[in-house]
């Protein structure tokens, strides 16, 4: 078959670079093998599609498209506009919505712009604590969010769920004109309905971003906010599998008159993307989007989800089963935190854990005395494992990877650390022959658990 012309221009691209500046190439391909051989237990980590990362590297990139489909400020934007109409589409076949913008350049600019389309500094917003689960960009006072606005915060109760009850009367206490919902490091499921309903009590507008659970949400594995909340935000990578960037989404909000009485919700959210926040998009990532959109409309995609669900349980119950402390008791999407153990820090499991190859992030947990760079906690994901084709059977190896790393962690005055040279060996080649056995999609096509081999 004759190669295209854009096929040609990629695989020139990389040939040129290789032959130009072979100092950098070599980083690339080094970072490439580095994810080849590396067990990503990482909860913000997902991974792409070979047909998705050519996206991001095609000429599309040349354009510059300020505005909309069909009301661009520069000329020569009209397959720019077919293909942002093709994401908006897409986007809202995945998620039943009848808004979406795919403009924002993340989900935090998502948020942000959401904010802007509504609020003016000083007034109140009400989010999730960051050290109980919420994200940086729900009001934390270290972000603008917290800077611009008066916020307040609610957390979760003794099992480790969200406390509605305090939230609402947080809610009726203060006002806010914004609730935020959605989480970073939260396991349990989120009653959108619930949180609507105190909102709609003191008149309050619903951001939910669903970063963390958008994949789950697809393919109808966790309640949708859709309709519940006023807004809808997420990244594109994590359980979408796409490009960094963000979509903001409404439902049956979206035509309905803001407080200004002129604009509609939506309309108040494309002007708050651009001209506000943002000026030209990246249209490339749009594309690329696109493309992971139309992925996740594939029934392939439902299973992945299921066995990100299943990953994630199966993880949690080896971790107990060895005596690692699960809070929240469990989990309802992809996230497992636990408390780590002894006189450990969530930075020290973190550094010895990828001593070995295996990549976790430290977390806070509720109730956390220690910073946000020390933490007594560890976040592990099951985005990337799911991706690769594993299942239960190698999420308890896994558990037992990490167990053998914490138990053996050598604690050095100098505030360093070390593993025994036999047990790093041993658990590095663990993770190498697991990562050989369950590639990543752009290398080979993800291999069958050994479960499902066994039987």
């Amino acid at each position: 078959m004759k190669e295209s012309a854009l096929g040609r221009c990629l695989s020139e691209g990389v040939d040129k670079l290789r032959r130009d500046d072979p100092l950098l190439f070599d980083l690339l391909e080094s970072e490439h093998r580095r994810q080849t051989e590396s067990l990503s237990l990482v909860a913000s980590s997902g991974g792409t599609d070979a047909s998705v990362l050519a996206v991001t590297g095609s000429s599309i990139v040349n354009v510059t498209a300020e505005g909309y489909p069909g009301r661009r400020y520069h000329a020569g934007c009209r397959h720019v506009d077919q293909v942002e109409e093709l994401a908006i589409e897409r986007a809202k076949q995945v998620f039943g919505a009848r808004y979406v913008n795919v403009q924002p350049h993340c989900a935090s600019f998502a948020n942000h712009s959401v904010m802007q389309s509504l609020l003016r500094p000083g007034e109140t917003i009400l989010g999730m604590s960051l050290d109980q689960g919420g994200h940086l960009t729900h009001g934390a006072e270290v972000n603008l969010s917290g800077r611009l606005f008066k916020a307040h915060t609610y957390g979760v109760d003794d099992e480790g769920v969200i406390d509605y009850r305090q939230l609402g009367d947080l809610a009726r206490a203060h006002r806010p004109r914004l609730i935020v919902c959605g989480t970073t490091s939260y396991t349990r499921l989120i009653d959108f309905d619930r949180i609507r309903a105190i909102a709609d009590d003191v008149g309050a507008y619903v951001l939910a971003d669903v970063t963390h659970i958008a994949g789950l949400v697809a393919a109808g594995l966790h309640p949708s906010p859709i309709d519940a909340a006023h807004f809808t935000t997420t990244c594109t990578f994590k359980q979408l599998y796409g490009p960094r960037g963000g979509l903001i989404m409404m439902g049956r909000d979206a035509d309905v008159l803001s407080d200004d009485g002129v604009r509609t919700l939506a309309q108040r959210v494309q002007s708050a993307v651009f001209p506000l926040l943002q000026g030209s998009p990246e249209v490339h990532t749009i594309a690329a989007k696109a493309r992971a959109l139309g992925r996740l409309l594939d029934p392939a995609f439902r299973d992945l989800a299921r066995r990100i669900r299943a990953n994630a349980d199966a993880l949690a119950r080896s971790l107990a089963g060895r005596g690692y402390e699960i809070v929240g008791g469990g989990t309802d999407n992809h996230i497992v935190l636990f408390r780590v153990p002894g006189g450990l820090t969530g930075a020290t499991a973190e550094r010895a854990l990828e001593l070995c190859d295996i990549l976790v992030n430290k977390n806070k947990i509720p109730g956390d005395t220690r910073g946000a760079t020390t933490t007594s906690g560890v976040r592990l994901g099951s985005n990337s494992v799911s991706l690769r084709g594993m299942g239960p059977a190698e999420m308890e190896r896994c558990a037992e990877l990490i167990d053998t790393v914490l138990t053996h962690v050598v604690l050095l005055p100098d505030g360093g650390l070390t593993l025994p040279d036999p047990v790093r060996e041993r658990v590095t080649a663990s993770v190498r022959e697991l990562c050989r056995a369950f590639p990543l999609p752009y290398e080979a096509e993800p291999a069958a658990s050994t479960e499902t081999r066994a039987g």
